[in-house]
């Protein structure tokens, strides 16, 4: 199969030519392969490719909606038997496990093929996609800037057309905000929607969440519809809707009250591409005959940032020290990234009662932002406060800086996102713009706690109002 004919259809599409035999599973496979020799030196995305696994795959595949396509999933968090998973750092380099998470149980019975690994910076504490070990992953749509973190690797490998789907997470914009620098669809699923087991209970005492970035509205619904829902033991779930997500979007979406702003809680300036395209998205929500609305919550930016580096840098020092005794090393200056050391001190002179009162904290913005969507639908703002950085904007080895510095480096640039990790609320970034420059600038709407399927009713009648699948970086 030709570069040029794959890259046409989203991962449903492909799924489609394997179910009517135009083409094989091992056909698609090949073809991503090459892809990846020919494009991924230009970007630096993948960091391992697998071969082995991708013909165990292909030896036993089942009959999932995504059957035969080709697939790439973040080294973090989520992890895969025998598949490396470093972690964009050198503590873990050699981090391997023998079996699957239950969400890469699930993405193999979807029928996906996994061909490859994608980057991450280090321990995903970051909003670009650079680290010591990997080097920096690049825009496809511009090779000097950023294709945002920290799921960078998976924006720039399904924008380049590598793959149509590509697992990713996010613990404060981290699907959102790649999906946003790449021209794509990014999707957080509301908190306890997706499995996170049998390793792990919440991620980032509830922050992290696990799912994909995507080119399409309906790989996103049918993807979630594959793969939410508890695993054995979990914590706490989402209660699955009695509609299949993907059946969803066959009903137009309702007249919604949409509440909008430009203003971030943190009040950091916003690059006026980003206020015009946000001013322009508003503009084409009231046309398809929604009503639109100025105004925001407030929460406490101050105590909401204490919050975050609390929880991040605890759970970083946690999640480090369990790295280093599994591979019998040490957590030391020489394996870590600078901010990356000072966020693992911060973590482990923290007291139980200072993590419990970053809990408070994240329940008092939980309750003040759930009684706004008493009054709205949906939030919309722009995802990140600028089009993509430039590479090394955002530098995690930088010396001298401290956890609370680097935390708010991180949201000065993404000042929309953190929010609705905190809240665990559904929330997507779509690509609605582009700069002057041709850089894409992304559109996040969030939703009330449990109702993505608002969210992808939205997001497909925009995306059927103005299409953006065939939009290609220059490089593809």
């Amino acid at each position: 199969m030709k570069f040029s004919e794959y890259l046409q259809y989203d991962g449903l599409g492909l799924a489609e030519l394997v179910k009517n035999k135009e083409v094989t599973p091992e056909e698609l496979t090949d073809t991503a392969l090459q892809v990846i020799e020919d494009i991924n030196p230009k970007l630096n995305a993948v960091v391992s490719i697998q071969r082995e696994n991708a013909k165990r795959d292909l030896d036993d595949l089942p009959n999932g909606p995504f059957k035969g396509v080709p697939f790439l999933i973040k080294e973090m968090a989520l992890h895969a038997s025998g598949i490396p998973s470093r972690m964009g750092s050198k503590l873990a380099d050699g981090f391997v496990l023998a079996h699957d998470t239950e969400l890469m149980a699930r993405f193999r019975q979807a029928g996906f093929v996994t061909i490859g690994t994608t980057a991450t910076p280090e321990f995903a504490f970051n909003a670009t996609t650079e680290s010591v070990l990997y080097g920096p992953s690049r825009n496809p749509w511009n090779n000097e800037r950023s294709p945002g973190g920290s799921s960078g690797g998976a924006g720039a490998a399904v924008a380049a057309g590598i793959v149509p789907i590509a697992h990713a997470n996010d613990g404060g914009g981290s699907i959102r905000i790649p999906a946003s620098c790449n021209g794509l669809i990014g999707l957080k699923p509301t908190r306890g929607r997706i499995p996170t087991g049998p390793d792990m209970g919440e991620l980032l005492c509830g922050l992290g969440i696990e799912f994909a970035i995507t080119r399409t509205v309906r790989d996103t619904a049918a993807l979630l519809d594959a793969v939410s829902g508890p695993d054995l033991g979990c914590y706490a779930w989402a209660e699955r809707p009695a509609t299949p997500y993907l059946k969803e979007l066959a009903t137009p979406s309702q007249r919604l009250r949409i509440a909008w702003t430009d203003k971030p809680f943190s009040e950091v300036p916003v690059d006026p591409e980003c206020i015009k395209s946000l001013h322009e998205t508003v503009r084409l929500c009231e046309q398809l005959g929604h009503e639109v609305v100025e105004t925001a919550p407030y929460i406490n930016n101050e105590q909401h940032m204490l919050a975050t580096v609390r929880l991040w840098s605890s759970n970083l020092a946690n999640m480090m020290d369990n790295v280093a005794q599994f591979l019998g090393k040490d957590p030391s200056e020489e394996l870590l990234e600078a901010t990356s050391w000072a966020c693992y001190q911060y973590g482990k002179s923290m007291t139980a009662v200072e993590l419990l009162q970053a809990l408070d904290i994240m329940n008092m913005v939980s309750r003040t932002i759930g009684e706004f969507f008493n009054g709205y639908d949906v939030f919309l703002t722009p995802t990140t406060g600028q089009p993509p950085l430039l590479l090394s904007e955002l530098n995690a080895n930088a010396p001298g800086v401290s956890p609370e510095q680097w935390t708010e480096q991180i949201f000065t640039y993404a000042p929309f996102t953190n929010v609705f990790n905190t809240t665990g609320q559904p929330a997507i970034s779509l690509p609605l713009a582009w700069s002057r420059d041709g850089l894409p600038i992304g559109m996040q709407f969030a939703g009330r706690f449990g109702d993505e399927a608002t969210l992808l009713k939205l997001a497909h009648q925009i995306e059927e109002a103005l299409p953006w699948k065939d939009r290609r970086p220059p490089m593809v």
